[in-house]
């Protein structure tokens, strides 16, 4: 069913539970009572420093981040919420190389467990390019409740595709 493609891996069973919820219109209450407010989290720089005190925290021996930005042109629809991105340029006969993180500008409005869960993935990339045991471990090291979030990460994708979002600001 496509209005659950967030939800491909898990079991029929949760499909169940989370279609159920759907058809009672409960999917967004359900969200808004495990969290039911957004992070004040609104520019680049404030950004950047969340990220950092997060990598200083997890990862302080691992490569400096020259850039954390919300980028308007990441995808929800394209499965992605954030990007890591090692750049490398050659300067004269020096390689100057820079880790890069952008985070959808769609996650400007959500809780801020959700927004920590996905700056804790891209964090992750610093050490572990692939998404393998290793990096799932360093992403649970990170932040425990890092699977629980992601289910509910999806929960909101699935709620945003019915156009039911629990934290889109009120019409005027």
């Amino acid at each position: 069913m496509s209005s659950l493609k967030y939800l491909n891996g898990y079991s029929t069973d949760i499909h169940r539970q989370v279609l159920q919820h759907i058809e009672a219109g409960t999917l967004p209450t359900l969200l808004l009572r495990r969290h039911p407010n957004v992070h004040e989290i609104r520019s680049d720089k404030a950004l950047y420093g969340y990220t950092q005190t997060l990598k200083n925290r997890y990862l302080r021996q691992s490569s400096p981040l020259s850039k954390v930005i919300f980028d308007d042109k990441i995808s929800i629809s394209h499965h992605a919420l954030g990007l890591h991105s090692y750049v490398a340029r050659i300067q004269g006969h020096k390689i100057k190389a820079k880790n890069e993180i952008r985070i959808s500008s769609r996650l400007k409005r959500v809780p801020e467990p959700l927004l920590r869960m996905v700056v804790v993935h891209e964090l992750a990339h610093l050490k572990e390019k692939e998404h393998n045991k290793a990096f799932y471990q360093l992403c649970t090291y990170m932040e425990p409740d890092y699977h629980q979030l992601e289910f509910e990460l999806r929960l909101l994708l699935t709620c945003i595709d019915l156009q039911q979002s629990p934290y889109e600001p009120e019409a005027s």
